[in-house]
């Protein structure tokens, strides 16, 4: 009997095409399904692709008790009881590097737009307003730019802005040194929420980093300051952050990702001029997503056809 597969959140529909068409696998014909019909299918699953909105719990995986294979189609695994995972032996799997030129990229663009006002701008314009002297901006230029985490993702975005002949500070206890001349690494958190102009958050959400950016340390930023997340909610505190946006004690925010997505309707954030949102869009280009899926369907091939596991993530 082949392997039922189920893509729950999402896939390049030519991909999925290809994936659908792999005669040992019996493949769900849908490429993104409700959360109602996963519940439905979970008996039969023995492979579960999912990406940020399936959250792999216990109460999943009691659900599920033919689940062999779960593949996070991106970097980060914390929607997933890893634990509760290995101790069923299900294994886990993830796509490490597929999103990150994305993800950097994204970053990038969330700086630039806080600090030009251009989506401001852009509502203004669509209002039938020209209010040029409203939306007077701050380059990057020669800013000193701090990066909180340092891995692939972070290393990337420091790499991009070399254009802007920036200062970077970086924190990362893991990492020693970036490969390039204007990078210093700082040795405590604090310098870099003291001194930067932009703070750009890069690290993943595990129990150390879950609200480590608080008001102790938003509070130590230049009211010029901004601050950028395009990593994971949760690690910025988020009633910490609506409080020195809404005092006017830092410029502004630009954030892609938030500790209950969707973000709530009613949420404080959506109420401000001075923070961009996005609704977790790192990982949405096509180039991001054609690298994910063909990486996921490799790996699905090598586990259930070859008996091979590839880029495994344990607890």
């Amino acid at each position: 009997m082949k392997p039922m597969i189920v893509v729950a959140d999402g896939f390049d529909k030519n991909l999925f095409k290809n994936l659908c068409e792999t005669a040992e696998l019996e493949v769900f014909p849908e490429a993104k399904i409700d959360q109602s019909i996963l519940r439905d299918l979970l008996p039969k699953v023995e492979g579960l692709v999912i990406r940020s909105t399936t959250q792999v719990t216990k109460e999943l995986l009691d659900k599920a008790p033919n689940l062999r294979y779960v593949i996070r189609a991106g970097a980060g695994t914390d929607n997933i009881d890893k634990v509760e995972c290995q101790n069923r032996d299900v294994r886990v799997s993830n796509t490490p590097g597929a999103n990150n030129n994305s993800a950097a990229e994204h970053a990038i663009a969330l700086m630039m737009t806080v600090l030009r006002r251009t989506a401001a701008a852009d509502s203004s314009m669509k209002a039938g307003k020209w209010e040029k002297s409203k939306f007077v901006g701050t380059e990057l230029s020669n800013k000193k730019i701090g990066i909180v985490g340092a891995g692939n993702i972070g290393q990337i975005v420091a790499k991009r802005l070399a254009g802007f002949d920036p200062e970077v500070l970086f924190f990362d206890p893991m990492i020693e040194s970036m490969d390039l001349p204007y990078a210093k690494k700082v040795e405590d958190v604090k310098e870099i929420f003291e001194t930067c102009d932009v703070v750009t958050i890069h690290v993943p959400l595990i129990d150390p980093t879950r609200n480590m950016v608080n008001d102790k340390l938003l509070s130590l930023m230049p009211p010029h300051a901004i601050l950028i997340n395009a990593a994971r909610g949760g690690i910025v505190n988020e009633d910490d952050l609506f409080h020195v946006l809404n005092e006017g004690l830092i410029r502004g925010a630009g954030f892609d990702v938030f500790a209950t997505e969707p973000l709530n309707a009613d949420s404080e954030l959506r109420k401000l001029d001075n923070i961009v949102l996005t609704p977790h869009l790192g990982a949405s280009t096509e180039e991001a997503q054609k690298r994910v899926g063909e990486m996921v369907i490799n790996q699905l091939k090598e586990f259930f056809i070859n008996n091979n596991l590839e880029n495994e993530v344990r607890a």
